[in-house]
Order: C-alpha cells, then sequence, then structure tokens
C-alpha cells in the first residue's frame, strides 16, 4: 500500500479572488434577506395600519345631544368615506354660553386634535377643564359610533 502524496498549487491571486466572491455572495445574500424578509414585517405594519384606518364612516352628518341643567345642545359631527372633517357645537343657547364659557374653546381644542389624529383616542386636556373636555369627547364618540360604516 503506497500512499501518493498530492501537492496542490495556489496562487496567491486566485485564493484573493476567491475570498472576494464569497464574501460579495455572503453581502448579497444578506441584502435579500434584509430587503425581502424585512418587507413581510413591513407589509404587516402596513396591513395593520390599513385596518386602523378602513373604520370608514357612512358619509353625513352625525349629532350627539348634550343637557346641562335644563339646557340642551349638540355636538355635530361631519364626517367623509374616511375622514372626520368637522366638529361644531350647534343649538348653542347664550345662556348655555354664558354659564359654560369653555364650551366652545374646549371644543375647539379637542377637534384640532382629532383632525390631526383622525381618532378620539389619547385625547390631552388640561386639568382646568377637564369634566367639560370628558363630556365634549364622549358625545363626539357617541356621534362618530353612529357615523361608523355597517360592516357588509
Amino acid at each position: 500500500m503506497s500512499s501518493k502524496t498530492k501537492i496542490v498549487v495556489l496562487h496567491m491571486k486566485e485564493v484573493i479572488y476567491t475570498a472576494i466572491f464569497l464574501l460579495l455572495a455572503v453581502v448579497a445574500i444578506i441584502l435579500l434577506f434584509v430587503m425581502f424578509g424585512g418587507k413581510e414585517s413591513q407589509d404587516k405594519t402596513a396591513s395593520s395600519q390599513a385596518s386602523v384606518t378602513e373604520t370608514q364612516y357612512t358619509p353625513g352628518i352625525y349629532t350627539a345631544s348634550i343637557e346641562l341643567n335644563g339646557n340642551s345642545f349638540d355636538v355635530q359631527v361631519t364626517v367623509d368615506k374616511d375622514h372626520i372633517n368637522s366638529i361644531e357645537l350647534i343649538n348653542l343657547s347664550e345662556v348655555t354660553t354664558a354659564m359654560y364659557p369653555l364650551m366652545e374653546p374646549t371644543l375647539e381644542d379637542i377637534a384640532s386634535q382629532i383632525y390631526t389624529t383622525q381618532s378620539t383616542e389619547n385625547i390631552t386636556y388640561s386639568d382646568d377643564n377637564k369634566y367639560t373636555s370628558m363630556l365634549l369627547l364622549e358625545a363626539v364618540k357617541s356621534a362618530l359610533t353612529k357615523a361608523e360604516a355597517v360592516a357588509e
């Protein structure tokens, strides 16, 4: 039994080229994984955001009534298919305006936040007009509940 020893001669140029191609192959695999593997998580994020924005409304004007000390007025919310367009007080008597002067400025503050986020979640208000804000926000939510499109 004789074993023959084989000697392999590698040229330095071939070793360098092989190392470079292996490095490029690894970078390409990582790049493809990041591009296509990350797309799934982006698609999930986009679909979850789409499902949040798919809370569509039946276009129209919806109201919710508020009664304070025998004085009644309405919060009117105007929506289109997928946006809250306006929120305002209607049928507000001068007596109610005089008795509750913070009603209109508070609604304007809440409405501007709702227009920005298109949601009634995470609305902030000061402690000075906490109860007025809570009352108006509940009325807006009530009107938006009436506006929500029925799932088909």
